[in-house]
């Protein structure tokens, strides 16, 4: 058993069901507020509502993506629109036959 009354216990499910969930654009601006430091770790995680140890975490992955990347270990996705133009491209000209 926990040794918490069924009141807490429903509170922490809610707390954790109700968990804010960031995207990686929030994530992203909240690790460079951080690497700037314009103010502390501690006063940014207030402000965002996150504990210290997220925005390290987050840091860490940022830090260890950039590593890969500079490394070349790293393939970038191509977008639809770059895919599309590159296979036109590559494409030869479709020549038409006209039956005489």
């Amino acid at each position: 058993m926990s040794g918490q009354s069924p009141v807490e216990e429903r509170l922490k499910d809610i707390k954790r069901r109700t968990r804010r969930k960031y995207t990686a654009e929030e994530t992203l601006r909240i690790v460079l507020e951080g690497i700037k430091a314009e103010s502390s770790i501690a006063e940014l995680c207030r402000r965002e509502g996150i504990h210290a140890n997220q925005y390290y975490t987050w840091s860490k992955e940022f830090l260890e993506a950039g590593k890969q990347r500079l490394r070349g270990k790293t393939k970038r996705e191509a977008t639809s629109p770059e895919v599309d133009e590159l296979r036109k491209e590559n494409d030869p000209p479709s020549v038409r036959i006209v039956d005489r």
